[in-house]
């Protein structure tokens, strides 16, 4: 009874210590992410708070997936009592012997853990490639065992925290648990270290400043072409990175201009079809006769000038990804034969008599109303649900103001450095009529307007609204009841009627070349042409 007693005192109090050791820990780390310092110096002293925790003999973070362009891992190698020598690429470099391309190699070789785990060095050394980041560390450092806790940021990124020991061992189910306690810190650290810019360090270290934070989307390289971070556009690059690591077919929904084309290059990066075709089709740019044989493809003398064989899109997109843009727009007859594509991943050439296999995957989009399409009789249910499998709805610009002005700053930046003009800001009775503006035309929209600020600024003064938003043909002002879908149609042919041929009368006309309507419009020449037959845009309309 006496040993029980002992042994419930002891227990009792070093649960009360543990508790009150864990509460100044966190207390701690709450105060280095409020500091104003450098991430390696928070990351330093999270690293000596940490070492009466959790044993290590090196620890590390760093941002996963890797970044295939630059290692931004940091480290912190034990080697005094309260000694830590900091290890960033170029210690790493030296200490491994490799050159900056087989470091990269290495990156491209490494995993990412998507839950706490703990390797002893025997399971580690046999499970991890040779050529990997866990194994490359294991070996020159000499660890016997480590401990991996990634805290996830949603938007496909995770922080991943790294503990290593050169005793077999001694990591366990406990000190797993002790890091879910203070997840929450853990994750606020992270949160510093994924908003910093990495773009100015040669030799992979953190940078200082608190001003050089940048947009999410950025860092990852996948995402290099998106700009934003309103929690709704955040939400749909969650779903395209959950998805994209699979074949699963993709439906991408969302009004005309809302970067459904971006979001789909970004899924095929993310996958393991990077490296095979991206193959783009504009179902709406093709004629009804041709869709077929641009899509699949046709024999010699198939038809009336078809003078040789040639492949369609998805044998050129074979081993990559096919976006089928403006998914709504195509015909039943092909919609029928494009459901087959899904269903037996073979083709059928026009005039051919053998099915040919294929290894695609199919990434659609459209602005239509999918369901309704179907109710009208113009989209065939099954293939809907074939495609439907994991849809992804982007946000028109209006939903997501927030972004508005991160997105201007992005186009003048780009246009300024296309043109070669100095840039020198914005204006801001600019960004107040942008900001308080609808964006019927979303990102797409705003992107010619900005291009066309650049185009007429001296280069030496703030960038000045050059499009009255409040003219009628850019305003949803007085606009009338709507009753059916056809009357949708309709309002939406006439406004981007009347958006072509106001562009075109600034133009004078002129669709092709720099500056150009086309260019204004950012879509082919060939393209802007077939939209001005479709939609009866004559010469005398922009006159």
């Amino acid at each position: 009874m006496i040993t029980l007693d002992i042994a419930w005192y002891r227990h009792t109090h070093s649960l009360e210590s543990k508790l009150r050791n864990e509460e100044r820990l966190q207390k701690i780390l709450t105060e280095t992410c409020s500091e104003e310092s450098d991430v390696q110096l928070k990351f330093l002293k999270l690293a000596e708070a940490m070492q009466s925790f959790i044993p290590f003999d090196f620890m590390a973070t760093g941002v996963r997936p890797l970044n295939g362009e630059r290692f931004t891992d940091i480290g912190y190698l034990r080697v005094g009592f309260d000694e830590y020598q900091h290890i960033g690429e170029k210690e790493l470099l030296t200490m491994t012997g490799l050159d900056n391309k087989s470091l990269y190699a290495v990156i491209e070789n490494s995993h990412a853990d998507s839950n706490g785990n703990i390797y002893s060095s025997e399971v580690s050394k046999n499970n991890a490639p040779n050529n990997s980041l866990q194994r490359i560390l294991l070996n020159c450092l000499r660890m016997e065992s480590y401990l991996v806790f990634p805290v996830s940021l949603g938007y496909g990124l995770s922080v991943h925290y790294f503990f290593y020991s050169r005793q077999p061992g001694i990591y366990s189910k406990a000190h797993l648990a002790f890091l879910n306690r203070i997840k929450q810190c853990l994750t606020d650290l992270a949160e510093k270290i994924v908003y910093y810019d990495t773009s100015s360090s040669a030799e992979g270290d953190w940078p200082v400043s608190p001003d050089k934070k940048r947009n999410k989307a950025e860092f990852y390289p996948g995402f290099k072409s998106i700009v934003g971070n309103h929690h709704l556009l955040l939400a749909a690059l969650d779903l395209a990175t959950q998805v994209a690591p699979y074949n699963t077919s993709v439906l991408i929904l969302g009004e005309s201009g809302t970067g459904k084309e971006r979001v789909a290059q970004s899924i095929h990066e993310l996958s393991t079809r990077k490296k095979g075709p991206f193959i783009k089709v504009n179902c709406a740019a093709i004629p009804e006769t041709l869709v077929e044989s641009e899509l699949f493809g046709h024999e010699k003398g198939a038809f009336t000038g078809a003078i040789e064989k040639r492949k369609g899109k998805f044998e050129q997109a074979e081993g990559g990804t096919i976006f089928l843009d403006e998914v709504g727009e195509l015909p039943l007859a092909v919609q029928t034969k494009l459901l087959r594509v899904l269903q037996e991943r073979e083709i059928e050439y026009v005039g051919g008599k053998s099915p040919v296999k294929v290894s695609v995957r199919v990434v659609a989009a459209t602005n239509r109303n999918l369901e309704k399409e179907v109710a009208e009789g113009r989209f065939r249910l099954d293939l809907y649900y074939r495609l439907n499998v994991f849809p992804i709805t982007l946000p028109p610009l209006r939903e997501r103001k927030t972004d508005i002005e991160a997105l201007t700053l992005f186009f003048a930046n780009r246009f300024c450095k296309e043109f070669g003009k100095p840039f020198s800001g914005i204006s801001d009775a600019m960004i107040q009529k942008i900001c308080a503006y609808s964006w019927p035309g979303n990102i797409r929209e705003l992107e010619n307007v900005v291009e066309q600020s650049v185009v007429v600024n001296d280069g030496r003064t703030k960038l000045q609204l050059m499009r009255d938003l409040s003219s009628p043909a850019f305003s949803l002002t007085g606009k009338t009841d709507v009753n059916t879908f056809d009357e949708i149609k309709h309002i939406q042919r006439e406004t981007e009627r009347e958006y072509i041929t106001s562009i075109l009368q600034k133009t004078k006309g002129r669709i092709r070349g720099v500056n150009g309507a086309a260019e204004l419009l950012n879509m082919k020449p060939t393209t802007l042409e077939s939209k001005m037959v479709r939609l009866n845009i004559r010469k005398q309309d922009f006159d």
